[in-house]
């Protein structure tokens, strides 16, 4: 019935032979708690590093409450870029306002893999140069900028051929729960 420690090639054993364990230890590890306890330290300070260096939409998605105007905005640009990401896929394109000025236009819509399944999206969908018009909800702030996941539709500009439409496209908002009318009054 040995129980205790002993030293082989580099590496330390402890042994209790009651319970028929050893447990492995690397050479210079006094016990198994210590070593248990460093691993785990570097383990999560390791995790903790990852986690920090994380971009923001990665780290954690976020609502969209009162940040778009929810009145439809329909605009009409010439693509000059596709990013199709996750979470969320943007559509680059330039606008010419009626000052004649060319502002570069940005629309957030979901996933490329949700675009691919729901869609049908390839390479050949939208390239650089095609003419669209997008109907969805513009940001707020006044930024160019717009949002493509909720009551949204792109068409090209020159076809007419809708490429992407959400579901609650050109519906109308559900109407607020009515309240239950009140008890009557008990009979006598």
């Amino acid at each position: 019935m040995f129980s205790g420690r002993h030293d082989e090639k580099n590496v330390t054993h402890l042994c209790n032979c009651l319970t028929s364990s050893c447990t492995i230890l690397p050479a210079g590890a006094n016990n198994q708690r210590e070593y248990i306890m460093k691993n785990t330290f570097l383990l999560a300070s390791v995790l903790a590093a990852g986690l920090a260096g994380m971009p923001a939409p990665a780290a954690a998605h976020h609502g969209d409450a009162g940040r778009y105007d929810e009145s439809a905005f329909i605009i009409t640009g010439t693509v000059v870029e596709i990013k199709l990401t996750n979470p969320h896929s943007i559509v680059v394109f330039d606008v010419t306002d009626a000052a004649g000025k060319v502002v570069r236009w940005q629309a957030e819509m979901g996933s490329g893999q949700q675009l691919v399944r729901e869609f049908g999206w390839t390479k050949e969908n939208l390239k650089i140069g095609d003419k669209i018009t997008l109907n969805g909800r513009k940001v707020k702030s006044g930024a160019p900028y717009m949002n493509m996941t909720e009551k949204a539709q792109i068409v090209m500009a020159d076809t007419g051929k809708e490429i992407y439409k959400t579901p609650n496209f050109g519906k109308p908002d559900a109407a607020p729960a009515q309240a239950a009318p009140p008890p009557s009054p008990p009979k006598p």
